[in-house]
């Protein structure tokens, strides 16, 4: 094996108990990443990347011009099938798979020739989506550029670019602090370690220690778990998007995973989300308030649907991968890991726009 292959392979086999690795380009180090799925002892993890077969018919996928406000509960679903695609052709071009590489190049510079995501409408619900498949698409172009050419990468570069800053925007009401702006800094954070902004970075640092300081004593989150039904469903939803910004800033050997602020650090919130699988009745003090709760109206029923695959063979839980690849010895991550194992690893490949895609892939041992 070559010295810089066994460094490579080094540095990715000590992710987990080690923060102190190079300045990063991304979510993760792609080119780490892209030399341990090369080799043998990561057979599983490269299969999880190429799980899911390419499909032929998404180079035919026609851009969406706009992604709308929707009428009552939910988001707009125009460009899932695009973000499906990506993730599915980001994985399996990590992995080596040149076919899936070329699809995935093509997809997105058509897409960039037409300007998709353009005129999405300005309402905070349209814009939730956009933030949805920006954040695959900003993994992708972290994957695709060392096969780029200069062109190709400028072109690309000014499709995403105005695109993400156009998600940082400020909307009158709750969304602008709750799960929506979470999400909103955990995309800028990562484009911004992609294209080398640290402004953008920084907002997603900034608001990670904002969530923490919002953060009650017990580790919920006031916002999310006042919505009744899906209390414990908004604060998993938090819990992604905290995953995203910390792994951005490990890249960096920024350890943001033992950050805290008062009594509250990321352990404290997510043993709060297992509590309340365990036992929904932990919540129901906070979830009574029934603040727009979705479809169930009654706050006892807790929505735990995320703990099972969904459309197009996405999963919510897909966050929790790169916390059971990290060596961490905290209470809670001990008991995510006897989770993970009950009810997650048989759904592997574990893949969701709120992580960015095939978590499996990036991650997974």
């Amino acid at each position: 094996m070559k010295p810089v292959l066994i460094v490579l392979l080094l540095n990715v086999l000590t992710i987990g108990s080690s923060y102190a690795q190079t300045k990063g380009h991304g979510l993760f180090d792609v080119e780490f990443r892209r030399a341990a799925l090369g080799q043998p002892a990561f057979t599983s993890a490269r299969a999880a990347c190429l799980a899911v077969p390419r499909d032929p018919a998404w180079s035919s996928l026609k851009p969406v011009e706009s992604l709308k406000a929707t009428q009552g509960y939910g988001t707009d679903g125009a460009a899932n099938d695009y973000a499906w695609a990506v993730m599915v052709l980001t994985g399996r071009a990590l992995a080596g798979d040149a076919a899936s590489e070329a699809a995935l190049r093509d997809l997105l510079l058509t897409w960039a020739k037409s300007k998709a995501f353009a005129n999405t409408e300005v309402e905070h619900d349209a814009y939730y989506a956009l933030k949805r498949v920006l954040l695959p698409t900003v993994v992708a172009y972290s994957v695709l550029q060392r096969g780029l050419d200069e062109g190709q990468k400028r072109e690309l570069f000014e499709w995403i670019d105005p695109l993400v800053r156009k998600t940082d925007r400020t909307f009158d009401g709750v969304v602008d602090r709750n799960n929506h702006r979470d999400l909103a800094d955990s995309l800028l954070m990562t484009w911004g370690s992609v294209s080398g902004d640290e402004t953008l970075y920084a907002k997603g640092h900034d608001r990670y220690r904002s969530i923490l300081a919002e953060a009650r004593n017990d580790g919920s989150l006031a916002l999310e778990t006042r919505r009744g039904a899906r209390a414990l469903w908004y604060m998993r939803q938090s819990l992604s998007s905290l995953t995203v910004m910390a792994e951005v800033a490990a890249t960096r050997g920024t350890n943001l995973y033992d950050l805290r602020a008062k009594e509250a650090n990321f352990d404290r919130i997510l043993s709060y989300l297992l509590n309340g699988i365990v036992e929904p009745s932990v919540v129901m003090a906070y979830a009574s308030e029934n603040y727009i709760p979705g479809g169930e109206t009654d706050a006892r029923r807790q929505d735990l649907g995320f703990m099972t695959k969904r459309s197009h063979g996405r999963h919510y839980m897909a966050w929790t991968e790169p916390l059971v690849a990290r060596d961490r010895t905290g209470l809670a991550t001990k008991r995510l890991k006897a989770l993970f194992v009950r009810n997650l690893r048989s759904d592997r490949p574990l893949i969701d726009e709120f992580v960015g895609g095939n978590a499996t892939c990036f991650w997974g041992r």
